[in-house]
């Protein structure tokens, strides 16, 4: 198998499939989100933002063809200056995805909303990883997350899941004739084996907690009985 990166990869027919069913997903999950900035980091082949209509949208990264080159590791936005963020396999391909995650949060207004896709290892694809991982040989060069790690990071992080889906059951075939014969696995694979999808996504919300009432500290005498004051 010829070592591939990651716009070889997507051009192929297993690519084409995983992009269409990404891009299916997020034109749901960000058609109704309202605000004014959105931001997908990672992936600029692909707009992911299409559907949603914030009147500032911008894809950043360290890949060409980014509007704005940076590393998001360390983003150079403001701090509560976006409504949306997307993070289609930006954790899995990065030496630091909790440090993403707290940027995330950082850059994040109230209330505002993450949207994150990744490789299953616990599927499939991951099990394809152990046998065909290389540097430049994408998606295999990747350290998959799985969801339950991810949540707990975000967990940690103040986000709340609000959303989230698991897809992609057929095995990661490259031959478009072995990913037809094996298609019936996608209706099954959501009632018999729901948490072994090769593609999972989540949403979460950014909260922030309100302020603490300190209560003062109450003398633990009883109060002095009130009584009736004689009139003379």
């Amino acid at each position: 198998m010829p070592i591939q990166n990651k716009q070889q990869w997507f051009e192929t027919y297993l690519g084409q499939r995983l992009f269409l069913c990404e891009q299916d997903y997020f034109d749901q999950a960000v058609t109704d989100v309202f605000g004014y900035n959105a931001i997908q980091i990672g992936c600029p082949q692909h707009d992911f933002l299409r559907t949603n209509r914030m009147p500032f949208k911008l894809c950043v990264g360290v890949e060409t063809g980014s509007a704005l080159q940076a590393n998001p590791d360390f983003l150079p936005i403001e701090s509560a200056s976006t409504d949306l963020i997307l993070l289609p396999h930006t954790l899995e391909f990065n030496l630091n995805p909790h440090q993403i995650l707290r940027e995330t949060y950082r850059v994040l207004v109230p209330e505002g909303r993450v949207v994150i896709c990744g490789f299953n290892p616990y599927s499939f694809w991951g099990v394809r990883r152990l046998f065909n991982s290389g540097i430049n040989n994408f998606p295999w060069d990747g350290n998959f997350i799985s969801l339950p790690r991810l949540k707990d990071w975000l967990t940690l992080l103040d986000f709340e899941m609000t959303a989230g889906r698991l897809c992609f059951y057929v095995p990661p075939f490259n031959q478009e004739k072995w990913l037809r014969r094996f298609n019936f696995m996608e209706a099954a694979g959501d009632r018999w084996w729901p948490i072994y999808g090769g593609i999972y996504f989540l949403q979460a919300i950014k909260r922030v907690h309100g302020m603490r009432i300190i209560k003062p500290k109450w003398n633990g005498k009883l109060a002095v009985k009130k009584r009736i004051a004689q009139v003379t």
